[in-house]
């Protein structure tokens, strides 16, 4: 009985691991400010908030971001308030899960505008462009 419970149990394990359809193993873990890319473009009035530097952002960007890292936060900071509308969802955004920017600008957006809907962007701009 036993060979053929490891028999059975075989096949199961092999679509279990390569099967193209199979369920998530864990689910990801979002910190409390955090939004997925798919959550994120589901949203219908949200503002892109790019915090990488300029070059990347000149090299591409979420369409209709704008630009605000803490390189050039004082300068770009009075251009984005000025379109900003308080209750307004803000969607910041870096490289990938390795950069910090997109946290920090979050955190000053809150501190500085008194922007209350900031969600970080898991998995940043890499994130983005493979969802879409």
């Amino acid at each position: 009985m036993l060979v053929i419970a490891l028999l059975a149990a075989l096949p199961a394990l092999a679509a279990s691991v390569f099967h193209p359809n199979r369920p998530a193993w864990s689910r990801e873990v979002l910190a409390p400010d955090e939004i997925t890319p798919r959550e994120a473009m589901a949203l219908t009035e949200v503002v892109w908030i790019d915090a990488r530097s300029r070059k990347a952002f000149a090299a591409e960007h979420v369409p209709g971001a704008f630009s605000l890292n803490e390189d050039e936060w004082n300068q770009s900071l009075l251009t984005f308030a000025s379109h900003f509308q308080p209750g307004q969802t803000l969607v910041v955004y870096c490289d990938s899960l390795e950069c910090n920017a997109s946290h920090q600008v979050a955190a000053r957006l809150r501190k500085e505008l008194g922007a209350e809907k900031v969600r970080v962007l898991k998995g940043g701009w890499a994130a983005w462009k493979a969802e879409r």
